[in-house]
């Protein structure tokens, strides 16, 4: 189906929004950088360019901390817009994001028991580097698969059961990783507890180039199913009349959705609420449509998280606020009110998820 019109305005303001955030996030911090001197540092990295010496300095701290910081912000925020419109979608509820179904929790399990045990986790020593995304990938499913499984018992996603649920869960997974930051030494606890509230201060090429790969392929994977997400929201009969099969549709997104977020967390840490955030306010523009709201989650997140990325690094200058807890003051206002509107929609907590 061609992009409607309105859609491809919705995109190019969207785009246009996010090239500003990264254009601000790269050119502000402890070093500036202009719009000129960004080029400039770009095309010496290229080759393109005589590299002037007293330049060496500028263009390292860019090419080297600032650039890979703005990109893995902005993959960060788009793996997250997109994590929570898949959720809504699957559970039928505007209230689902990876933080309140337990899916970063778990995440930050998973990678806690590498931090702490390292190497003598038997399940850790084979993968090497890739043992903190394996684990918290693991711990990402396990909790979020019993989200789901507590709040459609009754064959029905519950609005109630699925808070509980992940209140649950979430409790669970904290207290467990709440126990490893008490028997670990000093500084593993101390690298727990700063990787909790999210931060991009430890981002790499390396932590850009894996997070990037992963998301590019859930994203076209989770592209391919829009249709059939756009029938589920009916409700998992009538997807079923429309030639979907609901149970392979949610285990095959939820692993999808479950390996992006958990990459991203593994790399950037525990970061709430913003793909809660995400996906409201793209349905302000009246359309429920998934064809349109996942690469629309994806910009919006991205543009989100790398302006919420500047602020946290000059609103308490020379010090550097933690992302997780920018996103948790913007983000938990808004799921209350999410909440209190759908009540006086007549939902209620006693009533099913939105089906549509």
């Amino acid at each position: 189906m061609p992009t409607s019109r309105p859609h491809r305005r919705a995109y190019l303001l969207l785009a246009l929004l996010l090239v500003a955030a990264l254009l601000l996030s790269a050119g502000v911090g402890a070093f500036s950088f202009t719009p000129a001197a960004m080029a400039r540092h770009l095309a010496a990295a290229a080759g393109w360019g005589d590299a002037a010496a007293g330049d060496e300095l500028a263009r390292n701290v860019f090419l080297r901390l600032r650039l890979p910081r703005v990109l893995l912000a902005a993959l960060t925020g788009a793996v997250l817009g997109v994590s929570g419109t898949l959720m809504q979608g699957l559970f039928r509820n505007p209230i689902v994001e990876p933080g309140l179904v337990g899916t970063s929790a778990g995440a930050a399990l998973g990678a806690s028991l590498v931090f702490v045990f390292g190497g003598t986790l038997a399940a850790s020593a084979p993968l090497g580097a890739l043992a903190v995304p394996a684990l918290a990938f693991a711990g990402a499913f396990a909790a979020t698969m019993l989200v789901y499984r507590l709040s459609s018992a009754f064959g029905k996603v519950q609005v109630v059961t699925l808070l509980l649920s992940g209140i649950a869960v979430n409790a669970l997974c904290g207290a467990g990783t709440g126990f490893l930051s008490y028997v670990a030494r000093d500084p593993q606890a101390r690298n727990i507890t700063f990787w909790s509230l999210g931060t991009f201060t430890t981002a790499s090429w390396r932590g850009v180039g894996l997070v990037a790969v992963t998301f590019a392929l859930c994203l076209v994977w989770s592209l391919r199913t829009a249709k059939a997400l756009n029938a589920l929201m009916l409700g998992e009969e009538e997807a079923a009349y429309l030639g979907v099969d609901p149970q392979a549709l949610v285990v095959r997104l939820l692993v999808a959705n479950t390996i992006m977020v958990a990459v991203a967390t593994a790399t950037t840490g525990v970061i709430a609420f913003l793909g809660l955030v995400v996906p409201h306010v793209l349905r302000m523009l009246r359309t429920a449509d998934y064809r349109f709201l996942l690469p629309a989650s994806a910009l919006l997140g991205a543009a989100l998280m790398s302006t919420i990325d500047v602020v946290a690094r000059v609103v308490v200058r020379p010090a550097e606020l933690p992302v997780g807890i920018l996103t948790a003051l913007v983000g938990a206002p808004v799921f209350l009110w999410i909440l209190l509107r759908q009540g006086r929609g007549g939902a209620g907590f006693g009533g099913a998820g939105l089906d549509g």
